[in-house]
């Protein structure tokens, strides 16, 4: 039997307006959310033992929480995410425009770029290290990249809410936009025909935009085109290789070291 259309347009509507939300789940997310004045916060599930142990990020939110049953958890969540008893619903957060982001201004700001790094723990992790390193912002495209979802928010742990994550319509563009701001744009490549570590110190003093690939097709043929420079990590043996999140951090840490000779 046809469904009639009024049906129809209710269901249609009720997708859509799902789609502007996104569910985050796990203590460490939902503190640090409900404590971030800039995200707007809908609707907060617990169970007692959660409330208990977010008692204070609760209290300061100004959310009023709804308690649950451990056994039957309301809420939409992929089976096996591990909730640990929390979920909170909430709106994507807006970090600006990109030149507004990424404007160098005083001190030699790093970004890190993502070329269609579609898997949202990874994209977490980077974002956990671009925080502890410094990162002024991570960017990727809006399409086939990871989007915020709460798997990303959880594996972040935390950093989500502090670290920005500009989505861009398209990754060239944002990179030539980047230099014409005075940006040096380092594409990691297993070939690439520097090694990021010595060219690291003569870069000390400016902007760089470091830009990853998805593990296994790595870079696109128009962003290595865009990069000023192809650099790699170096490797002990001759068959290294590193996930897309450790070479992040492994390239964001070899940036941040001192030029030779300071301190």
């Amino acid at each position: 039997m046809k469904k009639p259309a009024w049906v129809i347009d209710k269901e249609r509507a009720k997708r859509a307006a799902a789609a502007e939300t996104l569910w985050l789940f796990g203590l460490h997310a939902v503190r640090d959310a409900l404590v971030n004045p800039a995200r707007d916060k809908l609707r907060l599930v617990v169970t007692k033992n959660a409330a208990d142990k977010l008692a204070d990020a609760i209290a300061d939110s100004g959310v009023t929480p709804e308690l649950a049953d451990p056994r039957k958890f309301p809420v939409p969540l992929d089976p096996g995410s591990v909730h640990q008893g929390a979920a909170l619903e909430v709106r994507a957060l807006d970090w600006g425009r990109l030149d507004d982001a990424c404007e160098p201004g005083q001190g030699a700001p790093r970004l890190v770029l993502l070329d269609r790094v579609s898997d949202p723990h990874n994209v977490g992790a980077i974002l956990r290290s671009a925080e502890v390193f410094g990162a002024r912002a991570v960017i990727a495209p809006h399409r086939h990249a990871a989007p915020e979802t709460g798997a990303l928010a959880k594996t972040a742990s935390g950093a989500l809410e502090r670290q920005p994550y500009l989505r861009v319509g398209n990754l060239g563009d944002a990179m030539q936009e980047l230099r014409r701001m005075g940006y040096t744009i380092l594409g990691l490549a297993g070939e690439g025909a520097e090694v990021i570590d010595a060219l690291a110190p003569a870069l000390a003093d400016r902007p760089v935009a470091l830009v990853l690939g998805a593990e296994g097709p790595g870079l696109r043929a128009r962003t290595r085109e865009l990069c000023d420079h192809l650099v790699r990590i170096p490797f002990a043996g001759d068959f290294g290789s590193l996930n897309v999140s450790n070479a992040a951090a492994v390239s964001l840490y070899a940036m941040t070291r001192p030029a030779k000779g300071t301190s």
